[in-house]
């Protein structure tokens, strides 16, 4: 089945749907990643994004139920340059084409992703439409011109959770006041913004019990339950249009200690009184490199943003910058000097990715100790 995808620019693409009809818009970005797809996929961080992966074999090792990161897909479509419908792997439990049916998501194949890559690379990140429907380009266009994009949208209310959980047994349980979390030498209230699972596994495992609650809940809401620490988590959207959850953050310093990741970190920016702006096409891949300046070492990162915290923006008297990306110098970590709060703009929950960074998790332990 025949697809175009269209550029606000005017550049066309052309491909075939393996999923089925459709059409769908969004920002299109690209992942540099050659594994780790359905991680991808089930990130709520890419909620209002097309992705394109530049690895060209997706799909050969199939999908599992152990390698969700959220509860279903968020990518508005997936484009790729072959499609291997016959996967191989003894993790396997189903296709990846039918993983995208169930999900109402749009996959494309057959698209040059080298060619599309290198567009971004030189344009940027860019608004886009994705039709086996409407076949007219100049019709598309406009339809991509027209498209909301990601500037001033709040994104996380789409994704974060509507009801207070607890984390036992590897997923979610309803419940509040840590009434259903598993029992832990640590209680950590989890501010989701559009979170991964493998955080909260990671918590867990380090002696945490684990109660997540919306974006919406207010500092009141967070502190009657006495945590000993808090914890921000990555998310989709401008964090420029999340005033309400940075403002309960900025209530929060100084009262526990926080850890902040992706958004979290963009959010305890704003918090700390700086400024955040949109990245030409954005950190998304396993392989970033980033220099921790508190310890000189080097750590290869998986990353997923297209904003970040100006680092010019922020009072160097009372925020330290920790981390820095090697590619282009942009903000990959800051930690304030005097509340126990830090963050970073990188992954350390490794899914998918490297493991490089999974201490930063035990540096928030220490904190709470």
């Amino acid at each position: 089945m025949k697809a175009l995808i269209a550029l606000e620019d005017g550049t066309i693409f052309e491909g075939e749907s393996f999923t089925g009809p459709g059409e769908t818009s969004g920002e299109i970005v690209f992942n540099t990643g050659m594994s780790g797809y359905q991680e991808v996929l089930t990130d709520p961080s890419y909620r209002g994004q097309i992705v394109t992966m530049t690895y060209p074999l997706i799909g050969n090792y199939g999908v599992n139920q152990e390698d969700m990161e959220s509860s279903r897909i968020h990518v508005e479509s997936f484009l790729i340059k072959e499609y291997h419908a016959r996967p191989s792997n003894f993790r396997s439990t189903g296709t990846l084409a039918d993983f995208l049916k169930k999900n109402h998501v749009l996959g494309i194949q057959g698209i040059d992703t080298r060619a599309l890559t290198r567009h971004i690379r030189v344009g940027g990140a860019m608004k886009a439409v994705v039709s086996t429907e409407d076949l007219d380009p100049a019709s598309l266009v406009a339809k991509a011109k027209n498209s909301p994009g990601l500037i001033g949208r709040d994104l996380v209310q789409e994704v974060t959770c509507r009801e207070p959980y607890g984390w036992q047994h590897d997923r979610p349980v309803p419940g509040s006041n840590f009434s259903t979390a598993a029992p832990g030498s640590y209680k950590v209230v989890t501010l989701d913004c559009g979170l991964k699972y493998n955080q909260l596994r990671l918590l867990t495992e380090r002696g945490c019990s684990v109660q997540v609650l919306p974006a919406s809940a207010t500092a009141e809401d967070i502190l009657a339950m006495n945590p000993d620490g808090i914890f921000l988590t990555n998310g989709p959207g401008d964090p420029a249009a999340l005033q309400g959850v940075v403002e309960t953050v900025r209530e929060l310093l100084g009262k526990k200690p926080i850890f902040g990741i992706c958004l979290g970190h963009q959010i305890l920016g704003l918090a700390f009184g700086g400024t955040t702006y949109k990245l030409k096409f954005g950190h998304r891949g396993v392989n970033q490199p980033v220099k921790d300046l508190l310890t000189g070492k080097i750590e290869i990162t998986s990353q997923n943003h297209g904003f970040s915290v100006d680092p010019q923006s922020l009072d160097k008297d009372e925020v330290e910058l920790t981390h820095i990306n090697l590619n282009d110098s942009s903000l990959e970590g800051m930690r304030h000097k005097r509340f126990s709060a830090f963050s970073v703009q990188y992954h350390p929950e490794n899914a998918p990715g490297p493991h490089d960074s999974i201490y930063l998790f035990d540096r928030f332990i220490e904190a709470m100790k």
